[in-house]
């Protein structure tokens, strides 16, 4: 009997023990392997400095592994108490199979527009389950040294834009850093950073969710039609060129144009004798509105299974504020801040690109909402069709046709409006 007791007194104590062990103690987990000494040297430290007895443990995972690994920890119920959010579906679908929290009304979420929720809400907007952080923004870097000799301005529209790869590409220098290798670059930083201003940003985007649009209805075909034009300006390796061959290859400085996400800024900062210029989107026509893709790329949600929410919600409440949105635009350079909080842009080059929210209409990425979840796959059709059109494999026409046609196959209002008259 006395043995009994001192077991049960024992198991208690050890449950007691693990509690203790677990409060106060948080595991942010996210893909952003790069951002780990930053996390740990600056972001973490300037929370725990104002929480005291809070400690937070930064642990990322591969990006290419992360989604299925924290799936694979969330269903068996190891993963962290917060997670890094992937916008739109992926997330959506961690929602509905009862991982993520709901956030509604959640301290820090107030300082969030709702056109900034967008990507971490359900499709009737009415439960938000996980805080935006930031979005990354596309357009063209370009070498001022090149653009100097050659006596060349940043263009403002098509018609500019391809006089300058012509003027280039009868000079020594190459006209473009791009390869198709990488087959999500030819979408993702080409096909949807250009598109907006041909299809007109919000509102193609939601003609073709509502069916009263179709790819291969002529602003589309327009954009493809861009991409085709860019075949005659690529290296003669683009299909072996892989992104950090591009990087690579743009870094040296004879190359005068770079496709980007603003992701790149922070690489190409490396290499102090690049002297570098941003252009935004080339305009269809002048005198149109400017469009750019301003794609919400990371949140922040928590682990509905988390044994310390209090802390978790402390921690939610600090991404939320100026403090945490300063740190994150300014340290992380080309990731830009999703709240509402007036940052100062530090680096130039982001600088000038987060000022293209004041005079453009920002857009997400075309296919991210609703159109990725039938068979084909619209993400993974798009980067092979786009990879195609860059390598001279595919017309403009077809390549509309080929996407226009997977569409139709699975979603319901481009079926409506492919058999109306």
């Amino acid at each position: 009997m006395p043995t009994r007791r001192f077991l049960h007194a024992a198991l208690f104590l050890a449950l007691s023990c693990a509690g203790i062990a677990r409060a106060g103690t948080l595991v942010l987990e996210s893909w952003r392997v790069d951002d780990k000494a930053l996390w740990e040297t600056v972001l973490l430290p300037a929370f725990e400095r104002k929480h005291p007895g809070i400690t937070v443990k930064f642990s990322p995972t591969a990006p290419t592994e992360y989604d299925t690994s924290l799936a694979a920890r969330l269903g068996s119920g190891t993963a962290g108490d917060v997670l890094a959010c992937r916008p739109f579906d992926t997330s959506l679908l961690l929602y509905r199979r009862g991982y993520l929290e709901k956030l509604n009304g959640k301290a820090g979420m107030e300082n969030f527009a709702p056109g900034s929720l967008v990507a971490w809400q359900t499709d009737d907007g009415k439960d938000i389950f996980c805080m935006p952080v930031a979005s990354v923004i596309h357009g063209f870097l370009y070498n001022k040294k090149i653009f100097r000799k050659l006596n060349l301005q940043p263009p403002a529209t098509e018609a500019e834009f391809f006089a300058a790869l012509d003027t280039v590409r009868k000079s020594q220098y190459a006209p473009l850093a791009l390869g198709t290798a990488d087959e999500w670059l030819s979408h993702q930083t080409v096909f949807t950073n250009i598109g907006p201003n041909y299809w007109g940003g919000e509102n193609g985007r939601r003609a073709l969710i509502a069916g009263k649009a179709k790819f291969t209805d002529a602003p589309f075909v327009a954009a493809f039609e861009f991409q085709a034009r860019l075949a005659a300006y690529l290296p003669k390796a683009a299909p072996q060129q892989t992104y950090r061959d591009a990087q690579q290859q743009f870094a040296q400085g004879g190359t005068a144009i770079y496709p980007a996400g603003s992701w790149d800024i922070s690489y190409f900062n490396q290499f102090p004798e690049l002297e570098l210029g941003v252009f935004a989107p080339p305009l269809q026509h002048a005198g149109d509105r400017c469009q750019i893709s301003d794609h919400m790329d990371i949140g922040i949600g928590i682990n509905r299974k988390s044994r310390n929410k209090a802390d978790a919600y402390k921690f939610l409440a600090w991404l939320g504020s100026q403090e945490f949105a300063d740190l994150y635009t300014n340290r992380v350079t080309g990731f830009f801040t999703l709240s509402n909080h007036l940052i100062a842009v530090r680096d130039p080059l982001a600088k000038q690109m987060a000022a293209w929210r004041n005079s453009c209409d920002s857009n997400f990425r075309l296919n991210a909402l609703i159109m990725n979840r039938g068979l084909p796959n619209m993400e993974s059709e798009l980067w092979s069709v786009n990879a195609q059109v860059l390598n001279g494999k595919l017309g403009a026409r077809e390549a509309a046709a080929r996407i226009q046609n997977g569409f139709s196959k699975w979603y319901l209002p481009q079926q409506e409006r492919s058999h109306s008259p």
